[in-house]
């Protein structure tokens, strides 16, 4: 009966942790010299480099649904404002200096050592992907072409699932729309696993 009920505890403690949320942090820094007003609508501006790419057009999807969310609606023929949307992208191997498994076998006498087999039990933990990412939004008065807001949101982490996370960071860096606090803030997004 012990074992059965340490089984079921077990297939329960698993599936909690699979059921969770991601926490997704962020470094938020945004700029609001000009109120934008609810309901105002706008159209995506591409630099020369954005032209004909489709990872453009996936972030301008994830970036349109961010900003419905706070008030504003895309319409191309008679939008007061542009946006121009950036994401960025990089992931960056690291080794551990102590890997969490492995063996030694040694002996130490003062500040000297002498070690016998220092290799790891399992290759490949001892190194981890980092990704970092920042997405950042301008948006513009069309008329004047005059910055009314800005903001940037980065993110590091083990994940390279750009699809869940990307959407969670133009949420936070929109977070305060249209008038964000000043400075640089930690918003936090969760996603599911």
């Amino acid at each position: 009966m012990k074992q059965a009920q340490a089984a079921l505890l077990c297939i329960v403690f698993l599936l909690t942790g699979c059921a969770s949320n991601r926490l997704i942090d962020n470094q938020v820094n945004a700029f609001a010299p000009q109120p934008v007003p609810a309901g105002s609508a706008y159209r995506f501006e591409r630099l020369p480099s954005q032209q004909g790419n489709a990872a453009q057009d996936e972030l301008e999807a994830l970036a349109e649904e961010a900003l419905a969310q706070v008030g504003l609606k895309r319409d191309d023929n008679a939008a007061d404002y542009s946006v121009q949307v950036t994401a960025t992208r990089r992931a960056q191997n690291y080794v551990l200096d102590q890997p969490a498994f492995g063996w030694s076998l040694g002996w130490m006498f003062g500040n000297g050592g002498i070690a016998v087999g220092d290799g790891s039990l399992f290759p490949g933990l001892d190194a981890r992907t980092n990704y970092w990412y920042e997405v950042g939004l301008i948006v513009r008065q069309r008329a004047s072409q005059a910055v009314v807001f800005e903001t940037r949101a980065t993110h590091d982490g083990p994940w390279a699932d750009s699809a869940q996370i990307l959407p969670a960071m133009l949420q936070a860096a929109l977070q305060g729309f249209p008038t964000p606090p000043a400075g640089v803030r930690r918003v936090n997004i969760e996603i599911p696993r």
